[in-house]
């Protein structure tokens, strides 16, 4: 009987696999440097490979997904409670809303560190309500920046204001 590669491979996977990762700790350094100087290369090869097996892809990420759902569920949800994901929540509602800003956080630090409201001095808070929580203050028309003002001041504010 011939040697069936896939079917010693089938067989020795853990094997495979310790050997595996004693290499790559025997030769980070080198693996490192060969990734280094073959980086587009690489990026080549994964955006034809991509491309090639979307299905495959796909079908293995729904497969990994339904394997682990509580551990993602539970990762997700603690993500959900880091600054960064605040941070990046906050951002992409802007962008939705409309805004528009070479730097988004630059504006998101001057978002956070705004404590008074630019038009009536009144403190803000962080929240989803009450008259003094903190609003981002844009044109409509053009997208960009003007202040961040309370709910009040940002309602009574018109849209159309030239800047």
């Amino acid at each position: 009987m011939p040697f069936n590669r896939k079917e010693w491979q089938q067989n020795n996977k853990e094997k495979i696999k310790e050997c595996n990762k004693e290499y790559r700790e025997k030769n980070k350094e080198r693996i490192q440097e060969w990734r280094e100087e073959h980086k587009e290369q690489r990026k080549e090869y994964d955006k034809e490979y991509r491309e090639e097996n979307k299905e495959k892809i796909k079908e293995r990420k729904k497969e990994y997904y339904k394997e682990n759902k509580e551990r993602i569920q539970e990762q997700k949800k603690e993500y959900l409670k880091t600054d960064q994901s605040k941070k990046s929540h906050r951002i992409s509602t802007w962008k939705q809303l409309g805004l528009i800003s070479e730097d988004y956080d630059k504006l998101y630090e001057l978002y956070i560190n705004t404590n008074e409201c630019d038009n009536c001095g009144i403190e803000l808070v962080e929240g989803r309500y009450g008259s003094n929580k903190r609003c981002m203050d844009h044109n409509h028309r053009t997208g960009l920046f003007r202040n961040i003002l309370c709910h009040n001041c940002n309602s009574i504010r018109p849209d159309y204001e030239s800047d």
